[in-house]
């Protein structure tokens, strides 16, 4: 199933500073919405566990302030 149009999280709001996501070519793209022309390009399977992981916290730590 592909989809071309891009989705973002509920969680920005009306802001256009977040990572969107989309379903294209049996894989998952994501992009900054502020710089659209640069693509990270995963597979379905890395995108889970990538989920699955942050769900989990083990990114917290990136994200807080010493």
């Amino acid at each position: 199933m592909s989809s071309p149009t891009w989705q973002k999280s509920s969680y920005s709001g009306s802001s256009n500073a977040c990572v969107e996501v989309r379903a294209a070519e049996g894989g998952i793209e994501l992009r900054e919405s502020d710089e659209g022309e640069v693509v990270l390009r995963t597979t379905r399977p890395m995108f889970d566990a990538f989920l699955r992981s942050a769900r989990a916290g083990e990114f917290d730590h990136l994200t807080t302030k010493p």
